[in-house]
């Protein structure tokens, strides 16, 4: 009996902080006020929140009053509570077609136009296989047309293939190349989808002078381009691109930022994240609606951030911690990615990320962690939301890819131990499809008391690793634990 006792009694000790920082959450979380930040941000005023649509500075701006409202400050280099980002919005060309020995492509069925300027003309074909840094070193490409492979034999997610995509279009602009043509060779991504959702204007980082290079995607899921280049059936390509047209976009990141407490950890920052950008207008529903309001994805999770600002603010942990809403997540994870490669803050510094992303919720009793069992901060996770009722769950549906779906990655590949918290879900089944990316996902058919316990425990969790002496780490074996090694000086 001595020996339970005792147990029950060291169960008790260790289990005090958490409850107590639970019940002084509790007490300060403003209900009402955090359903009214989720019902505008959901509104149909704000038209679904798409960065190239003019409503978005009204949720930018809106986000920004709360963030200095609240107590944060700016981060030193930012402008105000905005990291502003050149962005540039491409639409497909009038008129888009290819010819590459006696394969044609048109734009919008075997062809995409990307990026870039108009160009009409017939210039020399190279192939550089995956068009890697290697691929183009040494070789003559000036005047000429670069083709490669989509992506990277180890970067194959879809931003991944933008973000490689990217770099080539630079390589290939600095080598003086007259355009570049990516050939989408992969079967298990269906080719209609994405000409589906890329044979229209498009979003991506303004590159500079690489923005003008015209950037193609051909379909070649046999493969058999490079043997035809080889084998001298193609040398040259024939190119017709007309009626393209390019904007400047200027894109925000809203930031702000508090001090931690302790006179050490306070030069350690964890990073709340979450993207406050959806998809816009689009195709009416059933009912007529064409406004994606975006509650689950991902208005809940802007609020959730917003709600841990309020509160840290006021309540400041040991560590430092930066609050970031991140814009164009729907375009390609591009506001996450910008930072990422712009930190406003070392990235060194950022020992935490707990991302917010949704696609929407099955199961209230739980909140389904992306990542989960990945880091050495996960049993506070599990303990903070316990503490409200739930129970913390790991991906049940690794095949959708989710992790590299969203911002968290961006920061994972430089080493920062970064899951997501998501909304409950078993299974990425029939009831979160009902809501993904459509007119219906509102706040009037969201679970509000789920929402709230949702909200507090991202609030608890992120206490309890701002306050945890130990410094997160990627578990043993992972495969961003070689690289996080690098960035924190670890090996």
């Amino acid at each position: 009996m001595k020996n339970i006792c005792l147990t029950l009694g060291l169960v008790l000790v260790l289990s005090a902080p958490s409850w107590a920082q639970k019940k002084d959450i509790e007490k300060k979380f403003k209900e009402k006020e955090a359903i009214g930040h989720f019902s505008y941000l959901a509104s149909d005023e704000l038209m679904g929140r798409d960065p190239v649509r003019p409503e978005i500075a009204m949720a930018y701006n809106y986000i920004a009053d709360q963030l200095k409202k609240y107590g944060t400050q700016p981060v030193p280099g930012a402008d105000g509570y905005f990291q502003n980002i050149p962005f540039r919005l491409s639409t497909p060309p009038k008129e888009g077609n290819l010819t590459l020995g006696d394969s044609k492509f048109s734009q919008g069925q075997e062809m995409l136009v990307l990026n870039g300027d108009a160009l009409t003309g017939e210039f020399d074909v190279v192939d550089l296989g995956f068009g890697n840094p290697e691929d183009f070193a040494g070789k003559d490409l000036k005047g000429k047309v670069v083709i490669t492979n989509v992506g990277a034999p180890d970067r194959m997610s879809p931003a991944q293939l933008f973000s490689a995509g990217r770099e080539k279009v630079a390589r290939a602009q600095e080598a003086g190349a007259i355009a570049i043509i990516e050939k989408f060779n992969i079967p298990s991504v269906p080719w209609q989808l994405i000409s589906n959702f890329l044979n229209r204007p498009t979003l991506g980082l303004d590159q500079g002078e690489s923005s003008n290079l015209p950037y193609l995607w051909v379909k070649d899921l046999e493969n058999s381009l490079a043997k035809k280049i080889s084998d001298g059936a193609v040398k040259t390509a024939q190119l017709n691109i007309n009626g393209k047209e390019n904007r400047a976009i200027e894109g925000k990141n809203v930031i702000g930022w508090i001090e931690g407490t302790d006179e050490n950890l306070k030069n350690e920052y964890i990073l709340l994240s979450a993207h406050y950008d959806h998809v816009g207008v689009g195709t009416p529903d059933a009912t007529g609606d064409s406004i994606y309001n975006g509650a689950r994805d991902n208005a809940v999770g802007t609020v959730a951030v917003l709600n841990a600002a309020k509160y840290f603010a006021k309540n400041p942990p040991k560590r430092s911690v930066i609050f970031a809403l991140w814009t164009a997540e729907e375009k390609g994870l591009l506001g996450s990615a910008y930072f990422a490669e712009n930190p406003l803050v070392p990235l060194d510094k950022i020992v935490f990320n707990l991302n917010i992303d949704n696609g929407g919720y099955n199961d209230t009793e739980v909140i389904t962690v992306i990542g989960l069992g990945r880091t050495s901060s996960d049993p506070l996770i599990s303990e903070a939301v316990s503490e409200f009722g739930l129970e913390a769950i790991a991906d049940p549906a690794p095949e959708q890819g989710l992790y590299d779906r969203s911002d968290n990655v961006n920061f994972a590949r430089k080493g920062i131990p970064s899951p997501t918290f998501s909304l409950g879900f078993r299974a990425f089944d029939d009831e979160i499809n009902k809501y993904y990316h459509k007119p219906g996902d509102q706040v009037d058919n969201f679970d509000l008391d789920y929402a709230v316990k949702y909200w507090k425990s991202y609030i608890l969790a992120a206490e309890l690793i701002a306050n945890d002496s130990n410094k997160p780490l990627w578990n043993a074996g992972d495969k961003y634990e070689g690289v996080s090694k690098e960035l924190y000086g670890l090996n």
